[in-house]
């Protein structure tokens, strides 16, 4: 019989309802009693780490995160971690850089409401999860929500409502739970055997700016003063506005000059970036060099060049490690 250690950090599945609107409140152990049945196929401990909203979580609580499951790796065949929805797909991406090759399982799962209500969706949530990280085949950083199981760098939360909350992006789902029964599409646990690295440092000087029509440049030079890395979210397939004052231009000369990284992606949820469709992604990305996201989230471009500038600050390290392959995060490197 496997056994499974429950981490809680809060989100909605530990939430009860205060004066203020719901909070996390339940323990990681009483989450565990929600799933009584699940002891008929693993063995499972708790272990309450954090007990916060998730849209508090940060990296400081990512490296907590991934510090608990190194101090418990060696004890533990498998790691299901509570969490809240709004940030779960930061946190399984992050954690995707953060523990790398692992040949077992650490599975983040929530809920859209809490656990102790009568119609919730976090008692299915939670006893998937724990059957998922008792499967042999499971291995990995992986989101299960809703019966699906997402890569840790693919998934993205596209209903703040529903029960199918999750979706993988561009990127097929790992397996499905259905009735008890893990159904597995990609089983390639043997194709992955690189050595077992857990990362200890992240930069959270990352920052996003999100493109609309007339926005001028200029927040990009306010940036530029107090980020070392920005991600550029354009439309489409890819681009800078050509304004007549040049602005974007220059601000992209600016950063480069000051030896900082400037990533495009896109707005779109689907199917990607690419630059070299248009002229006013070609010129641009051809002269400064400026990396692209592809087809990558934004949860994964967040965290990966979190991950990265905690580790180099060498321009060309940074753009070999930016376009290599961790946990499915990017397939298209044209």
């Amino acid at each position: 019989m496997k056994k499974i250690l429950m981490l809680g950090t809060g989100g909605t599945i530990a939430c009860k309802r205060g004066d203020s609107g719901l909070k996390p409140l339940l323990t990681s152990n009483e989450l565990l009693s929600y799933v009584p049945d699940a002891k008929e196929f693993c063995q499972a401990d708790s272990l309450q780490i954090l007990n916060i909203d998730s849209t508090n979580m940060q990296p400081k609580h990512w490296l907590i995160i991934s510090k608990a499951i190194e101090s418990h790796y060696e004890d533990y065949d498998g790691f299901v971690i509570c969490h809240g929805t709004d940030t779960m797909a930061y946190t399984a991406a992050a954690l995707s850089y953060m523990i790398q090759n692992s040949q077992k399982p650490i599975v983040i799962t929530g809920a859209q409401k809490p656990i102790d209500m009568e119609n919730t969706d976090a008692r299915t949530n939670l006893f998937d999860s724990l059957r998922f990280a008792s499967d042999d085949r499971a291995h990995g950083v992986t989101i299960v929500f809703d019966g699906k199981a997402i890569a840790g760098t693919r998934g993205k939360k596209v209903r703040t409502k529903s029960y199918n909350a999750f979706s993988s992006i561009n990127f097929p789902y790992i397996a499905t739970i259905q009735d008890g029964h893990v159904i597995f599409y990609l089983d390639d646990k043997k194709t992955y055997s690189g050595k077992l690295h857990f990362f200890h440092d992240l930069n959270p000087n990352v920052a996003l700016m999100k493109l609309i029509p007339s926005m001028g440049a200029h927040v990009l030079d306010y940036m530029a003063e107090h980020y070392d890395a920005v991600i550029i979210e354009s439309f489409g397939v890819g681009g800078l506005p050509s304004y007549d004052s040049g602005d974007f231009y220059n601000a992209i000369e600016k950063w480069i000059s000051l030896g900082k990284t400037v990533v495009m992606t896109t707005q779109v949820t689907n199917e990607g970036s690419n630059m070299s469709v248009y002229e006013v992604g070609h010129s641009i990305k051809k002269e400064f060099g400026l990396l692209e996201a592809y087809d990558m989230t934004l949860e994964a471009t967040v965290t990966k060049l979190m991950w990265i500038l905690g580790q180099t600050e060498d321009q060309k390290k940074i753009r070999e490690m930016f376009y290599q392959t961790v946990n499915r995060d990017i397939l298209w490197k044209s």
